[in-house]
């Protein structure tokens, strides 16, 4: 039987050692969860697009994500594409209203709007997909946006693919309009990736403690909150080098 070798921080092996937990079994279930999901998920990218199917094909996907992929699929469709792009799938993050990956970028000081009019300016479709016959794929790079969604999810320790998952495989895909688009605007994947999980403290932080009227702005403070030791850093690090922004 072939042997995969997984390597611990110091102080989480030691605790493993001295909990005596059975490293290999919780391995081998958890690889065979990533593996169905992973599966999953690139036969959905690498199959026929329609938007009344995805509750069955996406069932670790939010509300909120497989309305955005709707909202990708419906974007595309009116602007004539034979593919799903990264780029349709961004605007319906944006298009979507009320998602988390929304809270972040506005915590990266990405404002929704400015986005969606970069957005805009990038028509050309992505290649792959529909490229035999004339029914709708995904792109690509949006394929892979979607594949990466899920390993992120997958990364954090979490069942289900949210929009702020698949903000940070758009990110981190190197190819797609999106990933161009948000890295021109200063979404750093390493730094979205922080402040994704700053928002998912600020949220859980939230749900535990507030009932306020306003849970959006709430949020959105929450947010700041746990972000602001990081922009204090990065202040501090362009005053020593100065910034690079706007550098290729």
């Amino acid at each position: 039987m072939p042997k995969i070798n997984v390597y611990l921080p110091d102080e989480l092996a030691e605790a493993v050692k001295n909990a005596d937990v059975p490293v290999s079994a919780i391995c081998q279930r958890a690889l065979e969860q990533a593996v169905r999901r992973v599966t999953a998920i690139r036969q959905t990218a690498l199959g026929e697009l329609s938007s009344d199917d995805l509750s069955d094909r996406l069932p670790s996907f939010t509300p909120r994500a497989r309305t955005t992929i709707k909202l990708a699929i419906d974007r595309a469709s009116t602007g004539g594409r034979p593919n799903v792009g990264t780029a349709d799938l961004l605007a319906g993050i944006v298009a979507e209203g009320g998602n988390l990956a929304l809270h972040v970028l506005r915590a990266i000081d990405i404002d929704p709007a400015q986005l969606q009019r970069d957005l805009e300016r990038n028509t050309d479709a992505e290649p792959g997909g529909a490229d035999d016959d004339s029914s709708m794929r995904f792109s690509v790079a949006a394929a892979g946006a979607l594949e990466l969604a899920v390993t992120e999810a997958t990364a954090l320790g979490h069942n289900y693919v949210g929009c702020e998952h698949l903000l940070l495989g758009l990110v981190a895909e190197p190819e797609g309009t999106a990933g161009r688009v948000l890295r021109s605007l200063g979404a750093d994947p390493r730094l979205t990736r922080r402040a994704v999980t700053a928002a998912l403290a600020g949220y859980v932080h939230l749900r535990a403690q507030t009932s306020a009227a306003d849970p959006a702005q709430a949020l959105a403070a929450a947010v700041q909150r746990q972000l602001q030791p990081l922009v204090a850093r990065i202040e501090r690090l362009e005053e020593r080098f100065g910034t690079v922004s706007g550098q290729e």
